[in-house]
């Protein structure tokens, strides 16, 4: 059955996603004719592939697939997610929660992208390494298990992005019925907020691996220290995070909705350079600017920073 979502629905959405920016820049031209087409059309496409596995990672994108694949196939839908030390402890847990919530019998896999040399050595092409290496995973599992297709969570608006992990799932002939539906980034986030979805809300991720600048090896040692400077800085009360690992330097950033805290609390910046000194980090800034999309490998000059309150020195 599907949500059969109203104008009223709608309206009421795009009240409550202020928060989120441009990634809701379209949604003014959304009906609820228009998305129960492309999820009518979402349903049809699953039902044409019969069985299918599911590349699940708990960010909206995947669970909306994973919620119509296990609806529409049952038993014929398996929902997998990849566990390695480029996935933040806690996106597991949730990702864990959501689908023990909606019993879809999450299978876990551990994903070894950080033993190939190509990966670690973090070029352009390190979101390919990854994404084949999944893939690869993902297809040995689909045919022992007679599953005729594997899926994962892209977008129409993932098309304007040069994303090499695109290059991955055409290799290995992964499916994207979310793409093939037409639906947006703001269109899956309704869906998911009107079937239920605790993740229809969740702040855009990436894996632990897109904080560190191209050309800076990543290591299981880096990864766990960003995983532990961001789970941090969130304990502070902030929903989005990146904290940009240059290695000494930590480039902390929030989301751009959220930078009015740092003038409401004059000691904020102050106690985030604490916390993440005692992480390891020399130098610790907070970004003016806020969280932007492959913000690792921006230049980044001192005009961009929020200044403390007072100046910390480093006790080491």
């Amino acid at each position: 059955m599907l949500t059969e979502s109203t104008d009223t629905e709608v309206s009421n959405f795009s009240a409550d996603i202020s928060g989120f920016g441009g990634e809701f820049a379209n949604l003014g031209n959304l009906t609820s004719d228009k998305l129960y087409e492309k999820e009518a059309r979402l349903a049809m496409r699953l039902t044409e592939l019969g069985s299918v596995m599911v590349a699940y990672s708990g960010g909206v994108d995947s669970s909306l697939l994973a919620y119509y694949a296990r609806m529409i196939l049952g038993e014929k839908a398996k929902v997998v997610i990849a566990v390695s030390p480029s996935l933040a402890q806690e996106d597991l847990e949730s990702a864990r929660a959501q689908a023990m919530l909606f019993e879809w019998d999450l299978v876990e896999i551990e994903t070894d992208e950080l033993d190939r040399a190509e990966y670690r050595r973090n070029d352009e092409m390190r979101c390919y390494f990854c994404k084949a290496t999944l893939f690869d995973d993902l297809q040995a599992m689909a045919k022992n298990q007679q599953i005729n297709n594997i899926a994962y969570g892209a977008n129409i608006e993932d098309d304007s992005d040069d994303r090499p992990g695109h290059k991955a799932a055409e290799q290995f002939n992964v499916v994207s019925p979310l793409k093939e539906a037409g639906l947006t980034k703001a269109e899956i986030r309704l869906l998911a907020r009107n079937v239920g979805l605790p993740s229809w809300d969740k702040p855009q991720t990436a894996c632990l691996s897109s904080r560190v600048p191209l050309g800076m090896a990543v290591t299981a040692e880096v990864l766990r220290k960003v995983e532990s400077a961001e789970s941090v800085v969130r304990t502070l009360g902030f929903r989005q995070v990146r904290v940009r690992h240059h290695g000494t330097r930590a480039v902390v950033e929030v989301g751009p909705e959220e930078l009015h805290r740092f003038k409401d609390e004059p000691l904020l910046v102050n106690r985030i350079q604490l916390i993440l000194m005692e992480l390891g980090y020399y130098d610790v800034v907070v970004d003016s600017r806020g969280y932007r999309q492959g913000g690792a490998n921006h230049p980044h000059d001192g005009e961009a920073v929020l200044p403390p309150a007072v100046p910390v020195v480093p006790l080491f």
